[in-house]
């Protein structure tokens, strides 16, 4: 299971992702890398096929500065990952005789930044096509995001958007943690970059772990309330 999840903030926007890769075949699963910068401005995160987003990678990468500074980020990713997408897609062969299901080919993308002049999330999805989540303010890819959906959604009433990415940091923290808490195949590490108008920070271990340590503290303030609710 794999989860990349995404928030708007009042100055910025953060994106997430924990670090589980599951080898359903061969009954394996490993820490891997799923969050990546693009740019100095933004970052991005995929689920599915691990074929279809090491292509994507170095691709990205090279072209991260005419993917900014384009009129429409959008429009300007699916022209960039469509060929990927088709290159597997032609490629793929879904039978093969004495073996089992293979798997599929399909990836989504899920990217945010901010750049000319507000954050933004993008998602592109296998059929190669286009989702804009900014003005939603949260946004989540991956076989995780149904619950991650769910998470963000439980936490809305805290008004993230109306938060600096701070927040937003400890938010998206806090729902991974959940994830990793009901799902095997989500696990720590986590991997997060806030991301504002000067540029994108990429958590380091220090880092995270305060994060986590704010969330707990989050949590304990909950249920302080809570049990003084009928005082």
């Amino acid at each position: 299971m794999t989860v990349v999840l995404a928030v708007v903030c009042s100055d910025g926007v953060v994106i997430g992702a924990d670090s589980q890769i599951t080898d359903s075949e061969r009954g394996l699963s490993f820490p891997a890398q799923k969050l990546h910068p693009l740019g100095s401005c933004a970052a991005w995160g995929g689920s599915g096929a691990r074929g279809v987003l090491n292509d994507l990678r170095p691709l990205l990468e090279d072209s991260a500065t005419a993917i900014l500074e384009a009129p429409d980020i959008g429009d300007e990713l699916q022209e960039r990952v469509l060929p990927v997408f088709k290159k597997h897609y032609e490629n793929y062969i879904p039978d093969v005789p004495g073996e089992g299901d293979g798997g599929g080919v399909s990836a989504y993308l899920l990217a945010a930044g901010y750049s000319q002049g507000g954050p933004w999330i993008v998602e592109i999805n296998p059929n190669g096509l286009i989702g804009r989540y900014e003005d939603v303010g949260f946004h989540a890819i991956g076989s995780g995001a149904p619950m991650a959906q769910q998470a963000g959604a439980l936490l809305s009433h805290f008004r993230m958007t109306e938060r600096s990415v701070e927040y937003g940091v400890v938010g998206v923290v806090r729902v991974l943690e959940a994830l990793d808490r009901t799902s095997p195949s989500v696990g720590e590490p986590f991997s997060v970059a806030c991301i504002r108008e000067e540029g994108a920070h990429h958590l380091d271990e220090k880092e995270i772990a305060k994060a986590l340590k704010d969330s707990k503290r989050w949590r304990d303030l909950e249920q302080e309330a809570l049990d003084r609710l009928f005082d």
